[in-house]
């Protein structure tokens, strides 16, 4: 027979595996545990001895505070000390300026960095992330429902700010807890560069406003529209703001962790001192001691606002996920550490929930605060312990002091922040290295810009998953030639030397084979063929790449074979993966091809070709 005659050709031990296909339910489980849980988390739990080991085990996993808590000591707490009280530093002026951002009381910004740290300290993965506020969520949140808004009813639009709080922190645990990071995937790496560049160019321009002191400032925040507003208001320019943040600016540049409190405390004692409201310099306002009070009854669900809450909950949601995670993830390959996504996505998720109970809005792992904490020698999550316990004492005992921070020093700090997110270098890098990532971040970066920030975002994922479909549906497909003197075959244009063998095509496929490029797989099989020169007896398929195939495309190689099979070319079957091949079985394409046309090497099938398949009779179409 001609299978016996191909084993025998073929060495001892390297034949195809053809054993029974696996049942329905293990394929499912197994494919689930890689979807969700790539990592197999609960492999160390489950490979623990006795029951108390694996629940500690358990807990520790679920809680990560119980596992670097009993391996605390004094030398660290020394170190966390220490980053605690410089991140507070800079928590409290960023806190009241990205509320400002927001268009929320001032108060709430510095609530929003006592209660969250606390539940991240207890159950985040990174041992260097200091949570607070974003700007570019601040600023998006503020757009989302509109200066209007804010004017007619300001205290509805702090409770719908309470509220997308909560949504976002239900979306994020969601997320975590259902293992969907993947989706949050779709913000590349090259998007977030873009947007975050974006927003910090409108958020630099929005500042405009409070370095000339301007009253009525455009409600859009496209370029556009704020230089018409800036240029359009100069009757409105106050040159004592523009003074006194000429006084204030430079101060940033002291020492980069304690610069923005600098500013803030010298700003509070030059308007204290010379009186600046009445002058016309514009100051925070009023600011009352006291922890946080309760927001819990304040979660409006009104139908009239719940598309505008959810709209913010989930952008503002995706977007400070995928921002803090990868500054997370930065900073922990920086320190040889690993961080849990899913584990992060349920920290946020519960930090935020906690936090719109306890009237704070949105927070996540800002950059600039993250890197302060590294660069203060940060041990542990507990210096975003150290930090709630400093907030705890600046809103009992020193909240009052920051009543007369002038706008115009929040703007500069704003102004020196934003700078730090135009990430020059990584763009010029995405434009040599890859150009149409440049034009996922060049679309975020103009789009938040020139549109909107809800626009440019959408524009910036839709080129990516235009990208994603077009790897889908016109999958690589390369010619493969032997290197000399070896049995090595690899591609002919990556490697010219490699030498064609006469007679035979031998292609490598590098993508799963299905109905969103079935046709795309066979035009471009028979173009190969097509292209010869010389008289083809065999065409060699390498399908160690594809990873899987439906119907469609086993449908569509046995075209090609019957095509091939007219002209007198054999078809051969090289590696197909184990969810493949049992495929093939279960849809008897291997009957129909035979199993003496599949291999598991080229170098086996170009053997048998030349000594068995090409003395066989002409196989049936």
């Amino acid at each position: 027979m001609e299978s016996e005659r191909t084993n025998s050709s073929t060495p001892k031990g390297r034949g195809v595996n053809f054993s029974a296909p696996r049942s329905f339910f293990l394929k499912f489980s197994c494919k689930c545990k890689e979807t969700f849980f790539p990592d197999d988390p609960f492999k160390p739990i489950s490979q623990e001895p006795n029951g108390l080991m694996k629940t500690k085990k358990t807990l520790q996993y679920f809680v990560p505070i119980f596992e670097w808590l009993p391996k605390y000591n004094l030398q660290k707490l020394r170190y966390d000390v220490l980053a605690g009280i410089t991140i507070t530093s800079l928590a409290v002026p960023q806190g009241i300026s990205y509320a400002n951002l927001a268009g929320i009381p001032p108060i709430i910004g510095l609530y929003s960095s006592f209660v969250p740290p606390f539940v991240y300290a207890v159950l985040g993965s990174s041992h260097t992330l200091a949570v607070g506020t974003v700007a570019a969520c601040s600023l998006l949140i503020a757009e989302t429902f509109g200066e209007e808004l804010l004017k007619t009813d300001p205290n509805l639009y702090l409770h719908l700010i309470f509220t997308s709080a909560f949504v976002t922190g239900v979306f994020q645990f969601a997320l975590g807890f259902f293992r969907l990071g993947m989706l949050v995937d779709f913000l590349s790496h090259s998007t977030i560069t873009g947007f975050m560049g974006g927003t910090a160019i409108i958020i630099l321009l929005q500042q405009l406003k409070g370095v000339f002191g301007i009253v009525h400032f455009t409600h859009k925040t496209d370029v556009v529209s704020v230089l018409h507003s800036v240029f359009s208001h100069r009757d409105e320019w106050k040159w004592q703001s523009s003074l006194a943040g000429k006084k204030i600016k430079p101060q940033l540049f002291w020492v980069s962790a304690m610069g923005p409190m600098v500013v803030v405390l010298v700003g509070c004692l030059v308007a204290y001192l010379v009186k600046g409201t009445e002058h016309g310099i514009k100051t925070v306002g009023p600011l009352k001691k006291g922890l946080n009070p309760p927001s819990i009854q304040y979660l409006t669900f009104d139908a009239k606002y719940l598309p505008l809450v959810l709209k913010a909950g989930i952008v503002t949601g995706l977007i400070a996920l995928a921002e803090g995670i990868a500054i997370g993830r930065s900073f922990a390959v920086m320190k040889n550490e690993q961080t849990d996504g899913n584990k992060e996505m349920i920290a946020f998720g519960l930090m935020n929930i906690i936090g719109s109970f306890t009237s704070c809005y949105l927070t996540t792992g800002p950059f600039s605060k993250t890197a302060v904490n590294y660069n203060a020698g940060t041990k542990t999550p507990m210096s975003n312990i150290v930090m709630g316990f400093c907030m705890m004492l600046v809103l009992l005992f020193l909240a009052p002091v920051f009543s007369y921070t002038p706008l115009v020093a929040l703007a500069a700090i704003i102004m020196s922040a934003m700078l730090g997110l135009i990430d020059y270098e990584e763009m010029y890098h995405l434009f040599k290295v890859d150009k149409f990532d440049f034009v996922v971040c060049m679309s975020a970066f103009f789009g938040v810009s020139f549109i909107s920030m809800d626009y440019g975002l959408i524009i910036s994922v839709g080129f990516s998953v235009l990208r994603a479909l077009l790897y889908v549906a016109r999958p690589s497909t390369c010619k493969l030639g032997r290197i000399p003197n070896s049995v090595m075959f690899r591609d002919i244009e990556q490697y010219p030397g490699a030498e064609e063998m006469l007679g035979y095509v031998i292609l490598q496929m590098g993508s799963p084979i299905f109905f969103a490029n079935s046709t795309y797989v066979r035009e471009r099989i028979l173009r190969w063929i097509r292209d010869e020169p010389e008289g083809v007896e065999f065409l060699l398929l390498d399908l160690s790449g594809v990873s899987s195939v439906d119907m469609t495309g086993m449908e569509t190689l046995l075209e090609v074979r019957r095509i091939l099979v007219s002209k007198g070319i054999k078809m051969v079957i090289i590696n197909p993966r184990f969810e493949v091949l049992e495929k093939m079985m279960l849809s008897h394409f291997v009957e129909k091809i035979g199993k003496e046309y599949v291999f598991l090497s080229i170098d086996d099938a170009v053997q048998a070709c030349r000594f068995n398949l090409s003395t066989t009779a002409k196989p049936e179409p």
